[in-house]
């Protein structure tokens, strides 16, 4: 059966892979990563199946690449009147902020190898400590700790556990501020 244009297609954006990632990202936040269907991405789209396969022909597996992409990558903002170890602070805050807001793609994030999404936002880390005074070997290590921190602290808060055994509620932004305190006081 052959699927009628609704009265809306004359009037919605043309198909583009941002367009493709960006409802893909809408169901993954709204319904979970586990819903996301080529079929029920073309549904939410306005489109056949297929037609998603002329902007991503390597298919699910090239846009599960998107969406890692589309969330995990996020360059630190080298603003240079501000202290490096301050700029890498709103980054993380930001960063923690943008992957708890798409949780459904932080299981990709943490899984699949991707490091094309990582690569810039690891170099502007490392250039941050750089332009701060921190050696290039050292700042290397550090960015990396770094995005590994943000990314395995977030992971924890979202199965909501502390990991610890303790049984007490845990005060996520006090253990995320806390444990960052310590990542950067140790980069000098």
């Amino acid at each position: 059966m052959v699927r009628q244009p609704s009265i809306n297609a004359q009037h919605r954006a043309p198909l583009s892979t941002e367009r493709i990632i960006e409802a893909a990202l809408r169901i993954v936040d709204g319904q979970g990563l586990g819903r996301l269907t080529m079929r029920r991405l073309g549904d939410s789209l306005e489109v056949e199946a297929m037609a998603i396969y002329h902007h991503l022909p390597r298919g699910k597996e090239q846009l599960l690449d998107g969406l890692v992409a589309h969330v995990a990558s996020a360059p630190a903002d080298d603003a240079p009147s501000r202290r490096w170890q301050d700029v890498l602070r709103g980054w993380a805050a930001d960063y923690r902020g943008r992957l708890m807001a798409h949780a459904g793609v932080l299981p990709l994030v943490v899984t699949r190898r991707n490091p094309a999404a990582l690569t810039a936002t690891v170099a502007s880390l490392r250039e941050v400590m750089r332009r701060g005074g921190v050696a290039e070997d050292a700042a290397a290590v550090a960015a990396h700790a770094l995005l590994s921190y943000v990314i395995g602290h977030t992971a924890l808060e979202v199965r909501g556990t502390g990991e610890d055994g303790a049984d007490r509620a845990v005060d996520w932004d006090a253990r995320f501020q806390a444990g960052l305190d310590l990542l950067l006081t140790g980069v000098r």
